[in-house]
């Protein structure tokens, strides 16, 4: 399949690799929004299309974390038991409900539903991982023993939603492993390791959509020929970028578009 060069979807890919190179998050909330609502994506395709382009943006930050050493594996494999089975759970339910079920509503739902949480999580994550690490310092040698199973757990959740929206690995995934993990990552390895995760977790669903006639490979191919380097020029500029108020406009905007998907 030949590949027709759009500029708006490279711009596209640019601006959301920028926010994600700056932030850390807004990945799949921002482009599966713009994909549909700008460009007229149908939602199962712009969740497909969008699985496999972050599957392949993350794995130049995770390389990057691995080689700092700020990646915890063990982590990553406790959260993929639960992640995996739940997305390839999601992906045979979404071939038995028939297309016409999906297309009549869920994914925009769904969608709209992860881009409320993820906007919680942008706007009061701060206070969050303040309360995760307060409870951190406090917590017992017993209620750390279910760290494993509690983080397979949150893995489900990511799953499931990641699989339907293709939003929450980011910003979902920091917050649940702030309250799981507050004193054993920081956040180089907080950032590190859900990366690391978000990786075979999009690949996974990704491939699963494209099974089901949901990636469209021109608009992936334009969206990565931007996103690469927005993701690289917005790492290097992070550090001088007023990061909490950007985040503060996308949680914004965000929500936003969840009341407009709602009201459609």
């Amino acid at each position: 399949m030949s590949m027709a060069f759009s500029l708006p979807n490279v711009v596209a890919g640019l601006m959301v690799g920028l926010v994600v190179g700056v932030t850390g998050v807004g990945g799949g909330s921002l482009m599966t929004p713009i994909l549909v609502f700008l460009f007229g994506i149908p939602p199962q395709t712009a969740v497909g299309t969008d699985l496999l382009y972050a599957s392949v943006t993350k794995v130049f930050g995770t390389a990057v974390h691995h080689r700092h050493g700020s990646v915890d594996w063990a982590i990553v494999r406790r959260l993929a038991v639960g992640s995996l089975p739940a997305a390839a759970a999601t992906l045979v339910w979404m071939r038995f409900a028939g297309a016409d079920r999906i297309k009549d509503g869920v994914i925009i739902d769904a969608v709209a539903s992860a881009l409320v949480l993820t906007a919680l999580g942008m706007l009061f994550k701060d206070r969050l991982q303040r309360l995760g690490r307060n409870w951190g310092q406090g917590a017992s040698e017993r209620a750390l023993v279910w760290q494993p199973r509690l983080t397979v757990a949150a893995g489900i959740v990511l799953g499931l939603l990641v699989t339907l929206t293709s939003i929450g690995a980011g910003a979902l995934g920091t917050v649940m492993l702030v309250y799981l993990y507050p004193v054993r990552l920081n956040a180089a390895r907080l950032v590190g390791t859900d990366l690391a995760h978000a990786i075979p977790l999009a690949l996974i669903a990704g491939l699963g959509h494209l099974t089901l006639g949901n990636v469209d490979f021109p608009l992936l191919g334009n969206l990565l020929i931007g996103s690469i380097p927005g993701v690289l020029v917005g790492s290097l500029i992070s550090s001088r970028a007023p990061v909490g108020l950007i985040r503060y406009c996308i949680a914004i905007v965000l929500t936003l578009v969840a009341v407009k998907m709602f009201l459609r």
